[in-house]
């Protein structure tokens, strides 16, 4: 079983977390916003994962600096539940239809963090969430996890739906990219030798 546990302790935020990939879909989540809750609830669920955060920060300030540390927690989570990342799929994508939205994903977890991110979410808030912050979540999430991740929402008319189609996307690319393949048990996915 691929599993971690970190806890990543600031004077803005503090926030413990564990993770299994080979989980059942299992959360436990506060992080004090609840759309964010929500958010990283439907990524464990639709991935498959088992993850716990329990986040604690300075809402009374900002919003910014629990988002982005939750995404570089999850990050950190993944990086280190992955180990070496021998005999795993490496990448992953999936295009998900809510509704009237369309949103799709596509990552590699190739070691280099780099982000695109396109939402076309057009209000300030969802439900208690600053939208501007998603991108921020995620960009704390490739830095960490050495991933590069391209997210974008086609077109729909719910701000709501592109985002929540957007984190059901990563965790279905995210699932699939984590998996391992047993043809290539023991290698590394990539011509270098090294990720």
């Amino acid at each position: 079983m691929r599993k971690a546990a970190v806890a990543r302790i600031t004077k803005e935020t503090q926030i413990r977390g564990s993770l299994k990939i080979e989980g059942l879909g299992r959360y436990e989540i506060s992080t004090g916003i609840r759309f964010l809750d929500h958010m990283l609830e439907l990524f464990a669920k639709h991935g498959g994962f088992d993850l716990k955060l329990d986040a604690k920060g300075d809402l009374d300030v900002d919003q910014h600096h629990t988002v982005e540390d939750a995404g570089i927690v999850l990050g950190q989570l993944f990086a280190k539940a992955l180990g070496d990342r021998r005999g795993i799929n490496r990448a992953g994508y999936f295009v998900l239809p809510m509704d009237e939205t369309l949103a799709v994903v596509a990552l590699d977890l190739g070691g280099r963090p780099s982000l695109v991110y396109q939402d076309r979410v057009s209000v300030r808030l969802v439900g208690d969430l600053q939208t501007e912050l998603v991108e921020d979540f995620f960009g704390g999430f490739v830095n960490h996890a050495g991933a590069n991740l391209h997210a974008k929402v086609l077109y729909g008319r719910s701000n709501h739906h592109k985002i929540e189609a957007m984190f059901k996307c990563f965790a279905r690319a995210m699932k699939f990219a984590c998996s391992r393949d047993k043809r290539l048990c023991g290698q590394l996915p990539s011509t270098k030798g090294l990720l």
